[in-house]
């Protein structure tokens, strides 16, 4: 009796508080597999972050936008200002009978009618000089175009003089060009095409704007024993009047082309200022290697026929093994605000 309680009591019944038991040794190694489980995973997670820090980021490829087809705005004001040019140059030189050559341009030419003679007038140059967005929404503008306008005398007018000065019986003496402003009001369409919304207007001349200061200090007289400015008058003969070899003037790595071919035939170095000097270029008192100088240089060019021609150059000088070489010639001078100061090169 006391064997058979003590075999009952070694056996697990089948189910014990709702799970299930299968023997002894399978939970043992159960409890083993999660232990080993937990212990991999402790490992693993320091060597999963710092794969994680190291590994790239992935990049997401954003979906592609459609193109815009629209215009920016310095692209629709250069395209005012060719159509303004064309237009005004068509309605100075209309006249009686050839209303129908502004068609082009101004959708109502059939309403307009000319009373001056065709080509009693011609123009020389125009030029788009100011262009201003106008009311009435986008793609309206006003176009102020410049044109020096030549009068044709009555000879030269087709069929012979026509006209006489008053009093003198004779034909009228052929004049001068005069240069005239018009503004030329124009509209955009939804396609890109322009159109002249009425007839040109006449104008006065723009207002000139103010001076502009430069960041120099007061111009001074080259000194023709100073190092820089013997190498800018060297570097300037070459350039410009083809005396030289120019290279021999240049900084390593500055690559400029020459004047070619060469309209002067002497060029002097007439007047230097400087940044941070208050009058002249600075006088050289050592050169230091590497040291940079900005100026601003005053030519006086000589062409064939012995006309002088002043020119101004923004120029930077470099300091190397002794000498002073031409760093860069800029496409404007500086400004008297640095953050206005202009850059470029001459090429």
């Amino acid at each position: 009796m006391k064997r058979r309680e003590r075999v009952q009591e070694e056996r697990l019944p089948a189910e014990a508080g709702g799970w299930s038991v299968a023997s002894l040794g399978a939970s043992a190694n159960t409890v083993t597999v999660i232990r080993r489980s937990m212990w991999a995973m402790l490992v693993a997670g320091p060597v999963l972050g710092v794969w994680a820090l190291l590994s790239p980021p992935a990049v997401v490829v954003p979906a592609a936008q459609p193109v815009r087809q629209d215009r920016s705005g310095w692209e629709e004001a250069a395209g005012a200002g060719g159509f303004a040019e064309l237009f005004l140059s068509a309605y100075l030189t209309a006249g009686d009978g050839t209303e129908a050559s502004l068609a082009p341009f101004l959708p109502t030419a059939r309403d307009v009618v000319l009373d001056a003679e065709t080509g009693s007038q011609t123009v020389e140059r125009l030029a788009a000089v100011k262009v201003r967005r106008a009311g009435g929404g986008r793609g309206y503008w006003s176009v102020t175009v410049a044109a020096v306008v030549n009068p044709v005398s009555d000879k030269a007018r087709p069929g012979g003089a026509r006209g006489t000065k008053p009093g003198s019986g004779q034909a009228e003496e052929p004049q001068g060009g005069v240069l005239r402003y018009f503004q030329v009001p124009l509209k955009a369409g939804k396609d890109g095409a322009w159109s002249a919304v009425a007839l040109p207007a006449e104008v006065g001349a723009p207002l000139p704007s103010d001076a502009v200061a430069l960041g120099y200090g007061q111009s001074a007289p080259a000194n023709g024993s100073d190092a820089a400015a013997q190498t800018l008058a060297g570097f300037f003969s070459a350039f410009l009047a083809g005396a030289g070899d120019m290279d021999r003037y240049l900084a390593p790595g500055t690559s400029l082309a020459p004047v070619s071919p060469p309209p002067y035939q002497r060029v002097e170095v007439f007047a230097l200022a400087e940044t941070g000097s208050p009058s002249g270029a600075t006088a050289d008192s050592g050169i230091a290697q590497g040291q940079k100088r900005e100026l601003l240089v005053d030519v006086v060019a000589t062409d064939v026929q012995g006309q002088k021609r002043p020119l101004a150059y923004a120029v930077s000088i470099v300091a190397r093994d002794g000498r002073w070489e031409i760093a860069s010639v800029a496409g404007a001078p500086v400004l008297g605000s640095p953050a206005s100061k202009q850059t470029g090169e001459v090429q």
